[in-house]
């Protein structure tokens, strides 16, 4: 012994059967424990593995699920590039402009009880969504339905063709579909529209009831048998039917125009991209993915967002956007001189805000912006956003209004940024 402790030569000519000393992991006991041990690794590393194989299978199904709910529009794409030629050339590269339809459709589940299905659909809102080649602003405009325009000759459903012709606006949604309203809106705007989404009523009363509802703020009760909606006033949370509802309603709502039902769907909008951009809903996957499933089960795309990957691009984009920066405006428009049920643009404000859309160029929203010429900013009253209204001289326009020229004849100063009545997805339900 050394130092007390065992000598190993006490123990190197033990008999064979002899016992070892304990300490030393050779005693009955030890053993047994070494062996339970690697069972026990070997059950855990197989119990982990089936956890990650069943996560990924259940990753890669739910994944296959999403991407298979979304219906790719390869018609409109095959139409569009027959017109290709025609088609505006975009002039800001990774700049992006897209179109959202949402389709009148009674056809479909869950669809009919809001009216026959009479074969046809309309585009019941559309919306221009431009987003900056930064990506640090998204300006929404809404295209009235009812706006007298040039719609061109177009393939219908059966294969014919219609002639070209001067009608309201969702009418090229119901002869021709999606290209065919692309191609209407590019005509009038002279934007290069690159992707179009289309989404149903099922899909948007989905997309509200996933995210738990969306609160509105109601300035008195709602009582309309038409839209079956009956709400208090006040702050209300509306499920997705009421918020179908609420969006669509004209009579009992507001004046009853078609433009105050854009302002309620542009702030609605604001109030649903407020929802699903909470901590609440995109960090938390039981939540998350009854919105996608919701979002992609109506929606139909060009075949370039047809797929969960070329929406994550496009949200990935838009993810860091302020609220504050996400506008919403309606064309600058009024009621048309021949009819007065129906729309005509407000000329040159319209020429304007397309211009500027389709340069990239900011605009500045307003709750109550100072009234010029077609409702955006006269440069008279721009002192109130920080220009000198002295430094602006005006000419008289087409339609007998007044425009800026664009820069100071004193001191060249370059022309505001031209200010529209809307709203931003950061105001309040009450503001």
């Amino acid at each position: 012994m050394r130092g007390g402790g065992p000598d190993v030569s006490d123990t190197a000519g033990a008999p064979s059967g002899s016992p070892k000393e304990p300490g030393r992991g050779a005693s009955p006991t030890g053993a047994g424990r070494v062996r339970r041990r690697r069972r026990w690794l070997r059950w855990t590393a197989t119990g982990v593995s089936v956890l990650v194989l069943g996560a990924v299978a259940a990753g890669w199904a739910a994944y296959e699920k999403l991407n298979g709910n979304i219906t790719a529009d390869n018609d409109a794409a095959a139409e569009l590039a027959r017109y290709e030629r025609e088609r505006p050339t975009a002039l800001v590269r990774d700049a992006q402009n897209i179109l959202l339809i949402g389709s009148d459709s009674r056809s479909g589940a869950g669809n009919r009880k809001y009216g026959r299905d009479s074969g046809t659909e309309r585009s019941d809102t559309t919306i221009l969504l431009h987003l900056s080649a930064n990506r640090r602003s998204a300006t929404a405009v809404s295209l009235p339905r009812d706006l007298m325009v040039h719609v061109p000759g177009c393939r219908r459903p059966d294969g014919s063709r219609t002639d070209p012709m001067f009608a309201m606006f969702n009418y090229a949604f119901e002869v021709g579909g999606s290209a065919c309203t692309i191609r209407t809106v590019e005509k009038l705007t002279d934007i290069r529209v690159d992707h179009h989404m289309v989404v149903d009523f099922h899909g948007f009363k989905d997309m509200v009831d996933a995210v738990d509802g969306v609160e509105v703020c109601l300035p008195r009760p709602i009582d309309d048998k038409a839209a079956k909606l009956r709400l208090p006033a006040g702050k209300v949370v509306l499920d997705g039917e009421q918020a179908l509802g609420y969006v669509r309603a004209r009579k009992s709502i507001g004046n009853g125009s078609d433009t105050d039902r854009m302002d309620r769907q542009q702030k609605f909008l604001g109030a649903l991209i407020g929802k699903v951009r909470s901590d609440d809903v995109l960090f938390n996957p039981a939540k998350l993915y009854p919105v996608l499933d919701a979002a992609t089960s109506s929606l139909t795309t060009d075949p370039g967002l047809a797929s969960l990957r070329g929406l994550y691009d496009l949200a990935r984009g838009m993810r860091d956007i302020p609220t504050e920066h996400i506008q919403f405006l309606t064309v600058p428009r009024r009621s048309y001189v021949l009819n007065a049920n129906r729309d005509q643009l407000v000329e040159p404000a319209a020429a304007r805000l397309f211009a500027r859309l389709r340069a990239d160029r900011p605009l500045v929203i307003a709750k109550e912006p100072p009234q010029g010429p077609g409702g955006h900013l006269s440069p008279r009253s721009a002192s109130p956003y920080g220009n000198s209204a002295r430094d602006y001289e005006e000419e008289p326009g087409g339609d007998g209004m007044s425009t800026s020229i664009g820069v100071s004849l004193l001191s060249g100063t370059p022309d505001p940024d031209p200010t529209f009545r809307g709203s931003t997805a950061a105001q309040d339900a009450c503001g």
